[in-house]
């Protein structure tokens, strides 16, 4: 390694730290564009109590499901089951990194946590969070899907210039064709790297690609058996529809009149849209995408926004204080957690 390598990651990292602020300001400045602050002041403070504890109670089980749902996904080096100590500790270490953390370390955290408290190969543990996006992505498409269909909003609304009609239909086949996808790498596992060879030319984005084609398909093998898959897909719809009822339990709390339709809605386009780069805790495009969705069904953004403040802080901190706590009683210094954002 030469010394001018770790001098431009270093010159990287910061780049994409002062892009994701420069993200999060513009989306922010944007979501609170029509908002009024006194008017936002006293709506957080008239909030009913019972319905915001209920959203942070659920919100705060769905990482538990997370943590039930990766047991189906990981293998220790001795080939049984990982525990769900280890596995809980991992996820509220990982998610807490992502809230206080630069360049959304977490998942990198998450891997490095469980390779060490539960006896996982570091690439083991990588690869079965690359085929837990990939199954959180399918959730969340197909309830945006069904969101969008279930939802109060009429068909003749237009979104981002799409008829909502069009937009259902697209999501409703892009799940379609995933699923179809996933099924043909774990059916034929090869096939995905002859597509990409057939398609690129040699380089380092078909190796690329073709290195994260084989990272999924050696982590959806362990699928094959249909018992395991179902678990998969079954705990994926749990743990997605708990957290879209904590969306909609606080809605009561600012008398916001959405169905749970439109709280499925909600937090699909909100999942997608914290995608984009941004500063921990995912500050400004949480906001905005909020206010956006909620604004299509004729939420002030006043409110939108109130609403979207108090659930943004009232389940962050559960999670970051709950992987401190996890960081605390493991044998995880926070230099180890530090260490995994400067890779």
């Amino acid at each position: 390694m030469t010394a001018a390598e770790p001098v431009g990651g270093n010159r990287r990292h910061l780049w994409t730290a002062l892009i994701g602020i420069v993200v999060s300001v513009a989306l922010l400045a944007w979501a609170m564009r029509n908002v009024n602050f006194s008017e936002m002041a006293t709506e957080i403070r008239r909030a009913k109590p019972v319905p915001v504890l209920l959203g942070v109670l659920l919100a705060t089980g769905s990482f538990v499901l997370r943590a039930v749902r990766w047991k189906l996904l990981l293998r220790a080096d001795t080939g049984v089951d990982v525990p769900f100590w280890p596995r809980w500790h991992a996820v509220a270490m990982g998610f807490m990194a992502n809230n206080l953390l630069p360049l959304r370390a977490g998942e990198l955290v998450r891997a490095y946590a469980i390779s060490t408290l539960g006896h996982v190969r570091l690439t083991g543990a990588i690869t079965s969070l690359v085929v837990e996006r990939v199954f959180d992505a399918l959730t969340l498409v197909l309830l945006l899907s069904v969101g969008l269909l279930l939802s109060d909003l009429p068909a003749s609304t237009v979104i981002a210039g799409i008829p909502l009609a069009r937009i259902a239909t697209y999501a409703g086949v892009g799940a379609m064709f995933a699923v179809a996808v996933g099924a043909a790498i774990i059916a034929r596992p090869e096939l995905m790297e002859r597509i990409i060879r057939a398609l690129l030319p040699a380089g380092k984005l078909q190796a690329g690609l073709v290195s994260i084609s084989h990272g999924i398909a050696d982590g959806l093998s362990g699928l094959r058996s249909p018992a395991r898959l179902a678990g998969v897909v079954f705990w994926s719809l749990a743990m997605w529809l708990v957290s879209a009822a904590s969306f909609f339990a606080m809605f009561f709390a600012f008398d916001i009149d959405v169905s749970f339709g439109g709280a499925m809605l909600l937090q699909s386009a909100m999942a997608f849209g914290i995608a984009v780069p941004s500063t921990p805790g995912y500050f400004g495009p949480f906001e905005a995408a909020i206010v956006a969705v909620l604004g299509l069904f004729g939420v002030s953004d006043t409110t939108g926004f109130s609403y979207a403040v108090t659930y943004h802080l009232s389940t962050l901190l559960p999670v970051t204080l709950l992987g401190l706590v996890s960081l605390a009683i493991s044998p995880i210094a926070f230099r180890d957690i530090r260490a995994q954002t400067k890779k």
